[in-house]
């Protein structure tokens, strides 16, 4: 009777409930993380099952190596090298327009901003990515395409430099608001020794705060090339849907997104080789995605690493 009055007392039940509790929302943590490793796993089984079927038709070696991708032509050639280079071309475009400004952004509103100038601003900064993506194709199209042929004559309708212009204002927000939470978490005797040693501002800001957060910039980075590289109607919109080996940003490209938006709106019937190629470019994209999320993780360890 007393070892069961001793399980029964009110704190007991407490201290069990809470165990349930905790355990309960231990498994709901759980289950959510499983759930996203799982969907992960789904997302690269369906592009590779349908994707592998396309190379008993097509050789890797002409894959890889075809200068042209005309796979819905009547002479059809598949060289994925075209797509890369578009993409390319305006990432690049992109990052070069994002980063630089991004990074000034977050030193900006890291450093020199008051309090109250941050609450402000940042809000207004991270507005930029809730503008939606067909907002910035048609923006790109109707406005910057136009103002740039004032400056350009031969520059087209269609064009890189306009969708890559505007894909790197859209990333602004993305590369600001990570870099300026990881300059805000670099310790203050950082910046009050580098003060004291007679550095101004500036330098500190740029000699000191920067590398020292280079860890967080660094993955503020790869999500703006993810970002860039994975955008869909803002090079669907303004850079056309001519497929160019080319790197030159006055012409008209073809992304791999792009590719997969043209073939999604036509009628190919399931299981053709036109069909799969859709798979294909995604299951292109994600290698380069995950090629670069590697690179930057990379990074990121040896910057660690080297500021421990």
């Amino acid at each position: 009777m007393a070892i069961r009055s001793e399980f029964s007392t009110p704190q007991s039940l407490k201290r069990r409930l809470r165990n349930f509790k905790e355990s309960l929302i231990g498994l709901s943590l759980f289950l959510c993380a499983l759930s996203s490793v799982l969907i992960t796993f789904g997302v690269i089984y369906t592009l590779i099952s349908e994707a592998l079927p396309f190379f008993k038709d097509v050789s890797l070696k002409n894959f890889i190596l075809d200068r042209e991708w005309t796979p819905l032509f009547e002479n059809p050639q598949y060289g994925i090298l075209t797509l890369m280079s578009g993409t390319f071309l305006t990432t690049a475009i992109a990052l070069t327009i994002a980063i630089p400004l991004g990074t000034v952004a977050a030193v900006f509103l890291s450093e020199y901003c008051s309090h109250r100038a941050r609450e402000i601003f940042k809000p207004l900064l991270e507005l930029l990515a809730a503008v939606p993506t067909v907002v910035y194709g048609y923006f790109a199209l109707l406005f910057i395409t136009p103002l740039l042929q004032k400056i350009i004559p031969s520059l087209e309708s269609f064009n890189a430099l306009s969708a890559g212009l505007v894909m790197g204002i859209m990333i602004i927000p993305y590369i600001s608001s990570l870099s300026e939470d990881a300059m805000r978490a670099v310790p203050l005797h950082l910046r009050e020794g580098s003060l004291a040693m007679g550095a101004s501002k500036l330098q500190t800001s740029f000699n000191v705060i920067v590398p020292a957060a280079f860890s967080g910039i660094a993955s503020a980075y790869v999500l703006g090339i993810s970002r860039a590289l994975g955008e869909t109607m803002v090079v669907a919109i303004a850079a056309g849907l001519q497929p160019r080996l080319s790197l030159n940003p006055l012409e008209s490209t073809q992304t791999l997104t792009a590719y997969i938006v043209q073939v999604s709106m036509g009628d190919l019937p399931q299981g053709s080789i036109g069909y799969r190629t859709i798979y294909v470019a995604g299951l292109v994209l994600l290698i380069l995605t995950l090629t670069f999320n590697l690179i930057g993780q990379n990074i990121r360890a040896r910057m660690e690493n080297k500021y421990k």
